[in-house]
């Protein structure tokens, strides 16, 4: 792979079913829905405190990054979070989860947060390169949701 054959961008209506395919690959704890998916996909894109990054390969969507800023009250203003970042098994250890997750910061950095943070059971080394530093313990409560 050439980094002429890699490209970087916010993430198109077009690019659904591929980002579909890695979300799916993605979820250990939560089988991703289509229907859900689709009515979730372009509120993401309109969303301006979201941000949804694609790397493409050759124009194939082989990673993505999904994530927000919000306003906090203890941080002095907006943070910003990573919530979703995955890439192709194939596609990992060249880079690409690495200028995500700058393109990501940038954004952030624009957007006036003050810090970038995530909660991910994988890839700590890879995080840690990055100079992400272990702050938290995460919880979460699972929720019945009705209709």
């Amino acid at each position: 792979m050439t980094s002429g054959d890699l490209k970087l961008r916010q993430a198109e209506k077009t690019d659904a079913d591929q980002i579909f395919a890695l979300a799916r690959e993605f979820a250990l704890t939560f089988r991703p829905e289509r229907q859900a998916f689709d009515d979730a996909f372009p509120q993401l894109l309109e969303n301006e405190d979201a941000l949804l990054l694609v790397a493409t390969v050759e124009g194939t969507v082989r990673g993505y990054l999904l994530g927000f800023t919000h306003l906090t009250l203890f941080a002095n203003g907006r943070v910003a979070w990573v919530e979703e970042a995955m890439l192709e098994s194939a596609y990992r250890r060249h880079g690409i989860g690495r200028m995500l997750l700058e393109e990501f910061e940038t954004w952030a950095r624009s957007r006036d947060a003050g810090y970038v943070a995530l909660a991910t059971r994988r890839a700590a080394e890879f995080y840690g390169a990055l100079g992400f530093e272990v702050s938290a313990t995460y919880y979460r409560k699972m929720l019945t949701v009705t209709k």
